[in-house]
């Protein structure tokens, strides 16, 4: 079995941080990343620096990264300015994400459920007719800190709406932290059965300590992309107490004990977090890049 990891550190791990890193620091991030044998990095993302400061140069970014063969480097849009910035920055895959409830939509974006769909629909059409590969992720599939438990139905159909736009790959994202295995046991494969040859993936939050069993689950269930964020930072500015991601180091040391091929280098990726922890001059939530990967007494 193998799995395709995105690393979202660039991206969703910073943008919701106290600590501000230029341009060239998160394109060095971005960097070190590739080279610990990461197939997807969600590099940045094109959006009003205004509301989130913290990708501001997103162009920059991306101009200044070593393009590493084999890697796809992707950058999150939220509207048709947005995509051209993108396209035009030579994104290799175009990120699409909207949430499924309209109090969320209303918070993250100013429209409601309907346009959002539409406004997403429209993304992954233009992305696609400009040669680019797309990924639509549907946000607070589990849960929405405004409105609830969400329903699994509504998941689904939106990925059919994604699928029949043309979208490379439907990630269902735990925004929030909320979903626990059963969830993603029963939302996994009834998304598979929906949008038929379309790949399944997940986006996960550790808020309340259930990233990792759900990450497990879900590879059982039969997803095959999972999101995770270096040294587990991350967070989103328009939910409330929504704390890191699961973080990638950790993941790669789970699935590897699982006997899930990834392509990772561990300790390489352990070095980043460790590298990423001085510049942002804390430690960071992951445990793996503290406690090491497990070497049993006796062995070299």
């Amino acid at each position: 079995m193998r799995i395709t990891l995105c690393d979202v550190g660039p991206r969703d791990g910073l943008q919701n941080d106290p600590v501000q890193l230029e341009p060239a620091q998160r394109a060095e991030l971005v960097d070190r990343l590739s080279a610990t044998g990461l197939p997807r990095i969600e590099a940045t993302s094109f959006v009003n620096p205004k509301a989130v400061p913290r990708m501001a140069g997103a162009a920059e970014v991306m101009a200044s990264i070593e393009r590493r063969p084999g890697v796809l480097y992707a950058a999150l849009v939220l509207n048709g300015r947005g995509l051209d910035d993108a396209i035009a920055a030579d994104a290799d895959e175009i990120h699409v994400a909207y949430p499924l409830t309209t109090t969320f939509c209303r918070k993250n974006q100013n429209v409601t459920l309907e346009e959002a769909t539409q406004i997403a629909g429209d993304l992954v059409r233009g992305a696609k007719a400009a040669g680019k590969r797309v990924t639509t992720t549907l946000g607070v599939s589990f849960g929405c800190p405004f409105e609830g438990p969400v329903d699994p139905g509504l998941v689904v159909e939106h990925a059919r709406l994604a699928a029949a736009a043309g979208t490379d790959a439907v990630i269902l994202a735990d925004t929030i932290g909320v979903a626990v295995p059963t969830q993603v046991m029963d939302l996994v494969p009834r998304t598979l059965t929906a949008i038929g040859p379309v790949p399944v993936g997940l986006h996960l939050h550790n808020t309340r300590n259930t990233g990792y069993a759900n990450a497990a689950v879900g590879v059982e269930a039969g997803a095959t992309i999972l999101d995770a964020s270096i040294g587990g930072l991350g967070g989103c500015p328009f939910a409330p107490r929504a704390t890191g991601n699961i973080a990638t180091e950790d993941l790669v040391y789970m699935l590897d004990g699982m006997g899930v091929e990834t392509g990772v280098d561990l300790d390489a990726l352990i070095a980043v977090s460790e590298w990423l922890a001085g510049a942002m001059g804390r430690e960071l939530p992951g445990l793996v890049h503290r406690a090491g990967p497990f070497v049993p007494v006796g062995t070299d």
